[in-house]
């Protein structure tokens, strides 16, 4: 078998999530299928580097898979599953890796993008959070700071989630203004939690709201309690937009 990590994006308003599920469309379902009848496979299971929630979008995630032959142009291969696949789901690039590497495991960076819209704008539906009050970013900056390094972010964690802890190293957390009354949270970590910054944002959001104060959005982190932070924001709002891996983990590129 050839193991493959391979870039993709999706737009994921019409899905329940990254993946596979009972009752629900899922990105990992819709490729597993795809790939599986293009290539002519019996069953073909894919492994993301993160689990996106219903509604939030990737532009870059990364996905492993195991093949029976080897990938000789992978260009094309890449062209042939895009025709088949939804226009909402991009295959990018396929690399070889080394047959232990995992997109899960392996990574040792994520970065998320949170799309904050001011103003109403029919071409951010389903891709940005409107809210309308005044904020004040730059006491949502301040807060953002004692996000940085490595700590437990039990506080902004889905409750009754499989994870042995709750330590994450963060590296970047900061708003930034994108254009006229649009903001941006760009945040990066070792790893992330389940829900952990849908959380983050909401909560901050509360502090640009003037609801809690900096020194309050301290004790909220200190607590490791998820009933203390504020409620997750939108899905739609969120992007999985960097995931990276070490060099060694990637063999001899392929032509295409």
């Amino acid at each position: 078998m050839f193991r493959y990590f391979v870039e993709l994006g999706y737009d994921g308003e019409a899905y329940s999530g990254w993946q596979r599920q009972l009752n629900a469309i899922s990105v990992q379902q819709v490729i597993e299928e795809t790939l599986s009848k293009v290539l002519r496979l019996p069953a073909v299971t894919v492994l993301g580097s993160g689990r996106t929630d219903a509604g939030v979008h990737a532009r870059k995630q990364v996905m492993h898979l195991d093949l029976p032959v080897e990938v000789k142009r992978p260009q094309e291969w890449i062209r042939r599953l895009n025709v088949a696949l939804p226009q909402d789901i991009v295959l990018k690039n396929i690399r070889p890796v080394a047959p232990d590497a995992h997109a899960r495991f392996g990574a040792e960076l994520r970065a998320y993008e949170y799309w904050l819209s001011q103003v109403p704008d029919p071409f951010l539906r389903g891709r940005a959070h409107f809210l309308y009050q005044p904020l004040d970013f730059e006491a949502m900056n301040t807060a953002s700071e004692c996000l940085l390094g490595n700590q437990d972010f039990e506080s902004f964690s889905k409750v009754h989630t499989d994870v042995n802890h709750f330590m994450c190293n963060v590296s970047r957390a900061e708003w930034k203004s994108s254009g006229q009354d649009l903001w941006v949270f760009y945040i990066s970590a070792d790893r992330f939690l389940r829900g952990m910054v849908r959380a983050i944002v909401g909560t901050l959001l509360q502090v640009g709201l003037s609801k809690i104060t900096i020194l309050q959005f301290e004790e909220i982190v200190a607590s490791k309690s998820r009933k203390k932070a504020g409620q997750n924001a939108p899905a739609c709002g969120l992007y999985l937009t960097e995931v990276k891996y070490p060099e060694s983990l990637y063999v001899l590129n392929q032509q295409s």
